[in-house]
């Protein structure tokens, strides 16, 4: 082996070592190590770099902006609510989450679906008080599982089963043939997780749970006449379940209603009284079929969804003291509504109208954009500060965004349009139908990953062309002198191995010639061994950046290294064995 392999083999362990022990940031480490294999001269600038164009990291890229035309119209919360459920435990949230993210994932490349509900879980996760880091790892292993059920689940499968056309003889596989070996994967999957999860999950709170404001808001909703909460019980529209918000009481034809049942059933101009801390109040505002009680909302000349929140405490200089905020005229003045007043804990009773400002006061506003930065060095506030990147969502554009995403889907289910170009021509209809905008759509992308995603292309290509990938392959099936099960095992693991260091297309494109061989040469036939690698490439569970999916989450979660380490090393054990007990029982010799 000559220095270049043994190089980008040392490079690749100090990676691996950085990941796991230290808590510097993923996208620095592979950046580190793909700087040191270029300044060595193993592979080429354009070799190092080609991750950045990849057809895969660019995909990536753009459904995030896809995406974010379901998060801004609300179309994530549908997705809740008609396609997740309400979970009974965790376990049981696990189990709902991952079925149809399985199922979706075997006729889906797994990428966009996870993209999908990644948004999507983690407003589920907050409604119902679960945690995040329980539930995305077995997002990104359930849509991994999905995709080996069929020829089209994943791209890893359609190019071991071109090279199987090409180099083997092979007719190929069907589309539903892999489900023979793709569903007791799975299902081994969700046992494992469902039975051991508790023990191998990590339980992490979030940020925004651990830092949680001691000020408590008070906010006045309407139950939109006609709207989709008309008619439903305050439980099954998930007004019991915002953390850190007390629905205090119902006022209904000048009555109010304390001491709220979870089975009251809303009416049409209900006015809900909320207590919360700015995070639930503020995602009171995304909820279908509440509007702010205060109509002055409505009167500012600007879309809602155009609009910010703010927080801004009132100074002892502020020109309204003493006068309610219907009398000082504050929407006139400042061009924003108030839509939550709190005030050293105290709860207030009036109507925010009604209320008398007080220096200290905190504020929370609807405002265009711009109000930061004009009230930034006013007399009238201590503070003001945005809350986020935090709006109001276009809920009545949902439609379109779901529409939108259906038919990207089915552009490529069919065959129409490669994943590429069907989610820039997605992500081109959100921005043009306004599901989202040029700048919500430009924050998108998680840079993060993407760099992740694209540096580990340019280490996958050193460990490739220095021939650290071929001797490593190569020196494990070697191990098996003669014997079919133990070399198609050491296939798997092999395989698996390389999946973790590198990618899963790069994996299956380098092992393949080397099983071909093996089989060659034992006179037994390649297919099983192409199925095995099939699974084992797309079985990478052991580390974050083994797959994409997984690196999608890695942010999201909180996750550290050493997390997919505890759960993904057992279960790639327990995949192999499914897969190398069952295949040649499928397939045989």
């Amino acid at each position: 082996m000559e220095w270049q392999a043994l190089f980008s083999l040392g490079v690749v362990v100090f990676c691996f070592a950085m990941l796991a022990l230290s808590r510097v940031s993923p996208d620095i480490v592979t950046t580190a190590a793909l700087t040191l294999i270029l300044l060595a001269g193993v592979i080429s600038p354009q070799q190092a770099l080609a991750g950045f164009s990849n057809q895969g990291m660019l995909t990536v890229a753009v459904l995030y902006v896809v995406v974010s035309g379901l998060t801004e119209t609300g179309a994530v919360g549908w997705i809740v609510q008609n396609l997740l459920g309400r979970p009974r435990s965790p376990r049981h949230a696990q189990w709902r989450l991952m079925l149809p993210v399985a199922g979706l994932s075997a006729f889906l490349n797994n990428t966009p679906v996870v993209a999908v509900f990644v948004p999507a879980v983690q407003d589920w996760a907050r409604r119902h008080r679960l945690t995040l880091s329980r539930l995305l790892i077995p997002l990104s292993f359930a849509s991994i599982a999905g995709g080996t059920c069929t020829l089209i689940g994943t791209s890893t499968n359609l190019v071991v089963n071109g090279l199987l056309v090409e180099r083997g003889g092979s007719p190929g596989l069907g589309l539903l043939e892999l489900a023979w070996i793709g569903l007791p994967v799975t299902a081994a999957l969700f046992a494992f997780i469902l039975l051991f999860g508790r023990w191998l999950l990590p339980d992490r709170d979030p940020v925004r749970e651990s830092l949680e404001s001691v000020r408590e808001f008070t906010v006045e909703m309407l139950v939109e006449a006609g709207g989709p909460l008309v008619g439903m019980r305050i439980k099954e529209a998930g007004l019991r379940q915002l953390p850190g918000l007390f629905l205090v009481e119902i006022e209904r034809g000048g009555e109010a209603l304390p001491a709220v049942s979870s089975q009251e059933r809303l009416q049409g101009g209900d006015r809900l009284v909320f207590a919360g801390v700015p995070d639930s109040v503020v995602d009171l505002q995304k909820i279908h079929g509440l509007v702010p009680a205060t109509s002055q909302v409505f009167k500012i000349d600007q879309a809602r969804s155009e609009r910010r929140f703010f927080e801004a405490v009132v100074s002892d200089s502020h020109p309204l003291l003493g006068k309610t905020v219907r009398e000082g005229g504050f929407r006139t003045r400042y061009n924003a509504v108030i839509i939550g007043i709190a005030r050293n804990g105290e709860r207030l009773k009036q109507k925010i109208g009604d209320v008398i400002l007080h220096p200290g006061d905190t504020l929370l506003l609807e405002s265009p954009p711009g109000f930061g930065q004009r009230q930034r060095n006013s007399r009238d506030y201590f503070l003001v500060s945005p809350i986020g990147d935090s709006h109001p969502l276009r809920h009545e554009r949902a439609g379109i965004a779901i529409s939108i995403v259906l038919g990207m889907v089915l552009c490529v289910a069919f065959g129409w349009l490669s994943m590429l170009k069907a989610a820039l021509l997605a992500a081109g209809l959100m921005i043009a139908t306004r599901c989202t905008d040029g700048g919500v759509a430009r924050r998108s992308p998680d840079l993060k990953v993407l760099v992740v995603i694209a540096t580990s292309f340019g280490i996958g290509a050193a460990l490739a062309e220095s021939g650290a990938a071929h001797w490593l392959g190569q020196g494990v099936v070697s191990l098996a002198e003669g014997n079919a099960v133990l070399s198609l095992a050491l296939v798997f693991l092999a395989t698996a191995v390389l999946t973790a260091m590198a990618t899963n297309n790069v994996a299956a494109v380098l092992m393949f010639p080397i099983a071909m061989a093996t089989a060659e040469g034992m006179h037994v036939s390649v297919l099983p061994f192409a199925v095995t690698i099939m699974v084992a490439a797309s079985a990478s569970f052991a580390t974050p950046i083994g797959y994409q999916t997984n690196l999608m989450v890695y942010n999201a979660g909180g996750y550290r290294f050493g997390d997919f380490v505890r759960i993904g090393l057992p279960l790639t054990l327990l995949v192999g064995l499914v897969t190398v007990g069952l295949v040649p029982l499928i397939w045989g010799f």
